[in-house]
């Protein structure tokens, strides 16, 4: 699959959706093209994962074809960092059946020196439910 800068954003708030349209399309490449060289993804309370561990994780969940949609709660944007709270859904069947997860997410974003928004922190269960 091909990248390109067409899914970041110079707003903070639409990286969500196109965070959500990737996540959908299964295009690994453009998730990754999201994340700055050190994010931190908390996929797994208690476990964060960052640079290698992170993207192997990220592709084995994203073969089991998930189906995301996601709601902007919150929004708080300075000049090069926003904070945004998330509710999310996933969609997904395993061997063992489908499941359906959702969580309220608390994702920190840096503005990059190219202008576009990428996770800095990923942590989709900040509150489960």
């Amino acid at each position: 699959m091909t990248t390109s800068l067409e899914q970041l954003t110079t707003a903070a708030e639409e990286h969500g959706n196109r965070y959500v349209a990737a996540f959908n399309s299964g295009n690994l490449d453009a998730i990754n093209e999201m994340y700055t060289d050190d994010a931190i993804s908390v996929w797994q309370p208690g476990s964060p994962l960052t640079g290698q561990a992170r993207k192997d994780s990220l592709a084995e969940f994203i073969s089991q074809k998930p189906k995301m949609t996601a709601t902007l709660r919150e929004s708080n944007v300075t000049s090069t960092t926003a904070l945004l709270v998330v509710d999310w859904k996933i969609d997904v069947t395993t061997p063992d059946g489908d499941e359906h997860l959702t969580g309220v997410g608390l994702d920190v974003l840096r503005l990059g020196p190219d202008g576009q928004w990428r996770f800095s922190i990923d942590n989709p269960f900040s509150e489960s439910h």
